[in-house]
Formats: structure tokens, C-alpha cells, sequence
């Protein structure tokens, strides 16, 4: 994430912080962005949250163009970003200001009860992960919070399509409101509920 999305992201976060609810990412890979949200949770009072199987995206795995084979567990060959996340926390001095979820997005999405005053969507970039993503967590975006989408690119030369298509079906839902636009991030604002 370039640093001026970033701090828009964090500019969103220290909004949120001010509904006093807990903030919760979709997808941590290796923690750069959990700082930020960790950082603003922080300062509010609040609990910073994030959701990963630490197992790498789709665009993430050996042989593809945004492969980091040191992230790569030498014993099984699989991608483990969880290790250097805790690294990246500790390093930051935020490891007590959040709270690592692992496991897949929609499975911790259907046992999720509580509201959210921002969520942050950051998983995989295909159909069926932005989707899942969008239809688990957007509905506990409470009414005046935040909904965060990350690359979003209206021009498929550009990136992936499909945060375009949730960030398009989150404006079209009539629940979501755009406030910020950063690049290829995006701010709306929960103003009712649905999807």
C-alpha cells in the first residue's frame, strides 16, 4: 500500500475510533496496514481486529509475480505470513492493540455478532473472495461507520476487478456512501443497513 493511501486509511480509522467500536481487517498479510488500524485503536480506546488465513492470496504463491519466498514455511512449502506479522506488531510496539483472528474470512464472519465501526477490506482479489468478504463483514458496519475497500481500479488495465464490483455493489445497495477517495482506496460511510 502506497504511503499516502495509508494514510488515508489511518485518517479513516481515527474517524471510526471516535463510534468507540472495534475495527476489524480482511486480510493482514505480513501486518503493514494492521499497524495503522493498531495505531488509531489505540488512541481511541478500541479494539483493532484482523482476519487472515496467513496462507498468501491467489496473486501470492510461489511462482507468481508477487511471490516473497522468505515468507514461504520451509517445512510444509506453504506461505506463512502469521510470523511476520507478530514481527511487524512487536517492531511497532502494537502487539497488546490487536487481536489476530486466523482462519479463513468467512468462517469467522458467520460466528461475528457484534457492530463494527470500520471494516477494512484487504483479502483476495477474486470473485469469490471479495464477495465472501464483502457479504461476511459489511453488514456489521454500523450505522455511521466505515466500510474501507482496497484496490479499487475502475479500469481493468489498471488491476483486479473484483474490489471494483464490491465497492460498485456497496454504492448500488444504498447502504453505503462514498466520503473518501484515495487512489485505489475507498471510504463509504454506512448511512443504513443492507448490502
Amino acid at each position: 500500500m502506497p504511503v499516502h493511501e495509508g494514510l488515508a486509511l489511518y485518517a479513516a480509522a481515527t474517524e471510526a475510533g471516535a463510534l468507540g467500536l472495534p475495527m476489524l481487517e480482511v486480510g493482514t498479510y505480513c501486518g503493514r496496514s494492521a499497524i495503522l488500524l493498531a495505531d488509531a485503536a489505540r488512541a481511541a480506546g478500541v479494539s483493532a481486529l484482523t482476519v487472515d488465513h496467513h496462507r498468501g492470496s491467489e496473486e501470492q504463491q510461489p511462482g507468481w509475480e508477487y511471490h516473497d519466498p522468505s515468507v514461504v514455511d520451509p517445512e510444509i512449502g506453504l506461505m506463512d505470513t502469521l510470523p511476520t506479522f507478530r514481527r511487524t506488531l512487536r517492531r511497532a510496539g502494537l502487539e497488546e492493540h490487536i487481536v489476530a483472528l486466523v482462519g479463513r474470512s468467512p468462517q469467522i464472519a458467520a460466528v461475528w455478532h457484534g457492530p463494527l465501526g470500520l471494516v477494512f477490506v484487504d483479502g483476495g482479489h477474486t470473485d469469490e473472495h471479495a464477495n465472501a468478504d464483502y457479504e461476511g463483514w459489511a453488514p456489521h458496519v454500523a450505522e455511521g461507520g466505515l466500510l474501507v475497500i482496497h484496490d479499487v481500479f475502475p479500469d481493468p488495465a489498471d488491476g483486479g476487478q473484483a474490489p471494483y464490483r464490491i465497492y460498485r455493489r456497496a454504492l448500488a445497495s444504498g447502504a453505503f456512501t462514498e466520503v473518501a477517495d484515495t487512489d485505489s482506496l475507498r471510504v463509504l460511510r454506512c448511512t443504513a443497513p443492507g448490502i
